[in-house]
């Protein structure tokens, strides 16, 4: 580890915590990382941190701290954590209940499964309407869901028990991308006496919503979350990044729905499949976390694999303004839930409505 030497420490509200230094590593390198995207940036911390892994050299790092003259081999990136919606982290949870049972049969302790990057299960496409237009709809949908589904939240009650890493938000929250921006994303990640930047990948192609929070994170398929949930790196190509320059502020009478749709259209005609887009320039003053997010949610709709904003002080404040300071995200998720339904936490809610089998 740390073949560069471009570790440095700071003090952080709980205690010291080790980072990777660009500063560092540029003067290791030999190379102006100053010049690079922030895209790139937060891709050459995130091999520089683990150099010396299986699966990272310090060829690699080199390599990419020359972009985009460095080679053109892959680059193992390993998100800081995985976000699931329903869909996809139920059939999770079940093969790390299989590989669990797997292991306790061949006499190993079962509890040794668990996951190496923490997942986040958003239960965001479940709640039907039976009931609509009245003050206790909302309660009385919620009821229906959990009697309709008692089994399925039995299960998920006890894997967010038995895992380690593992959260589940219960339906009625909202959608995964509008948690995730509200509540889950941190920006900075402090874990193992490390702070790094917050990265992910989603089981939803709307993922890159999360980009205007200055977070980098795409959509993937099931199978390529559940290898990141287990510890496997995923093999990216050089990255391509195309830069949008902001200008001045949107015109009197302007929505951040026409300024989408405008640049649908022009990054469409100027081909970013598969490319990382990167907005930048003095206009972004003007430009609120919710529009950044609305530009950032497009990107499947215009092929780009994320559509990256810069952390700036609209991010600091949007960071106050949801609650994310001394309380966890997770804590403020919570204390919403129990404002709408009176139950402490997911696993009251189960146990009050799934005490009876049928």
């Amino acid at each position: 580890m740390n073949a560069l030497d471009s570790i440095a420490t700071m003090t952080t509200a709980t205690s010291n915590a080790r980072y990777i230094s660009l500063a560092k590593l540029a003067g290791k390198t030999g190379v102006d990382l100053a010049r690079l995207p922030h895209t790139v940036k937060i891709l050459l911390e995130n091999i520089a941190r683990r150099a010396g892994e299986r699966d990272v050299s310090q060829a690699d790092v080199k390599s990419l701290a020359r972009w985009p003259d460095g080679d053109d081999a892959s680059l193992a990136f390993m998100p800081a954590r995985v976000l699931m919606q329903d869909f996809t982290g139920v059939p999770a949870v079940v093969d790390l209940a299989a590989m669990r049972s797997a292991l306790a049969r061949a006499g190993g302790d079962p509890k040794q499964v668990n996951p190496f990057v923490p997942v986040d299960l958003v239960i965001d496409h479940s709640v039907q309407v039976d009931r609509f237009g009245s003050n206790e709809a909302y309660a009385v949908n919620l009821e229906w869901e959990y009697k309709r589904n008692r089994e399925r939240y039995a299960l998920l009650n006890w894997a967010q028990q038995a895992f380690e890493g593992f959260r589940v938000v219960p339906p009625g929250m909202g959608i995964c991308h509008q948690v995730n921006l509200e509540h889950l994303g941190r920006v900075v990640i402090e874990r193992d006496g490390w702070v790094f930047p917050d990265t992910l990948v989603g089981t939803d192609s709307h993922t890159p919503m999360i980009n205007g929070l200055g977070v980098l994170g795409w959509g993937v398929g099931g199978i390529e979350a559940e290898a990141a949930m287990l510890g496997q790196p995923m093999f990216l190509p050089k990255p391509i990044v195309i830069g949008v320059r902001t200008r001045g502020q949107l015109p009197a009478g302007t929505t951040a729905t026409d300024l989408v749709l405008t640049l649908t259209q022009m990054l469409r005609a100027h081909g970013v499949v598969g490319k990382f887009v990167e907005f930048f320039g003095p206009g972004l003053s003007s430009l609120g976390i919710a529009d950044r997010a609305t530009l950032s949610n497009m990107s499947p709709e215009f092929g780009a694999t994320a559509t990256l904003f810069p952390v700036d002080v609209n991010t600091l404040k949007y960071l106050r303004l949801t609650g994310r300071g001394a309380a966890s995200s997770w804590s403020s998720a919570i204390r919403a839930n129990r404002a709408c339904s009176g139950a402490t936490t997911m696993s009251s809610r189960i146990s009050a409505r799934c005490s009876t089998s049928t």
